[in-house]
């Protein structure tokens, strides 16, 4: 081969690389633009922000979920969202799509492993595993999860700044930059009727949800979905601090201090920012890296 061949070659494969490269960092930035996120280096690389990562298989998605799921519980149970045998999170199953994985009923959310966990079919009959699971538990989420394709996990738990908004039967105010991830994505549900056992209560409680992220399940607690289980769990764990905030805001009000309310402009803008599923998704990492160090994986058995 000539040196003007072999120049030319290497000049081909040298455009190509450049592409490629342009292409990925293109792609980052576009991906980190999506969570407000920075990060160029003094180079010009685009530093990738962490996403849902891809799956050669469904058994690896599988895993994945379980393992999310199981950490969710130990994050819940770092704050104070379990009470007794209240509260539960779902996911469901990226193979068996009509089934869904819960909590065994009896085991504290900070005991949970990813082997405790209870696959149960549409019909409520328990599929893998060797515990009862939360009757309750099974009449909402099952309603939820055949009502939206779209979600693939729902949390719902007794949490106490979101049991004690509950009991105005209101939705939330956009006061806060926090609250706006919420913004025209939150029902009420306002029919209590005691603890959920029937699915025609949990078709209520769906229509209640509607296409939102959460519902303020009234003189109950909070109820969020997603779709992964980090985005559901986040979304929980940020409408029990707006729930709180919101309290102690009516709470100052009180003394004769005005609310300011975010407009809808800038409520809309700001739900962009902050309450897209990526976001969301993006929001939950660091609590499973906190499990992750404080546990050293034992929640992955």
């Amino acid at each position: 081969m000539s040196p003007s061949a072999v120049t030319s070659s290497q000049t081909l494969e040298s455009n190509a690389y450049s592409k490629a490269n342009m292409s990925s960092d293109n792609t980052a930035s576009r991906s980190n633009a999506s969570v407000a996120a920075l990060g160029v280096t003094v180079s010009g690389k685009t530093l990738r922000i962490r996403s849902y990562p891809t799956f050669s298989t469904g058994e690896e998605e599988h895993l994945y979920r379980k393992q999310h799921l199981a950490a969710a519980f130990r994050v819940f149970a770092d704050r104070g969202f379990d009470e007794g045998v209240a509260g539960h999170i779902s996911v469901r199953d990226p193979i068996l799509t009509d089934h869904f994985w819960l909590n065994p009923l009896s085991t504290h959310f900070s005991q949970i492993k990813v082997s405790d966990l209870i696959l149960v079919n549409e019909a409520g009959q328990v599929v893998e595993g060797d515990e009862p699971i939360n009757a309750a538990a099974f009449a909402i989420h099952s309603e939820i999860h055949k009502a939206r394709p779209d979600v693939h996990a729902a949390c719902h738990a007794h949490s106490v700044y979101g049991k004690a908004w509950s009991v105005f039967g209101r939705p939330l105010e956009m006061i806060t930059q926090d609250a706006c991830r919420f913004y025209k994505s939150h029902g009420v549900y306002t029919d209590f009727r005691g603890i959920v056992l029937d699915r025609e209560e949990g078709q209520r409680i769906a229509r209640a949800l509607g296409d939102g992220k959460a519902a303020i399940l009234q003189n109950h607690g909070l109820l969020t979905v997603g779709g992964s289980v980090d985005e559901a769990a986040f979304w929980f764990i940020s409408l029990d601090k707006t729930c709180h905030a919101q309290l102690l805001a009516n709470a100052a009000a009180v003394g004769g201090y005005e609310k300011k309310i975010i407009d809808d402009e800038d409520a809309a803008f700001t739900y962009e920012q902050v309450g897209t599923p990526a976001k969301g998704w993006l929001a939950f990492q660091g609590y499973y890296d906190e499990q992750l160090a404080k546990t050293g994986g034992s929640f992955l058995l």
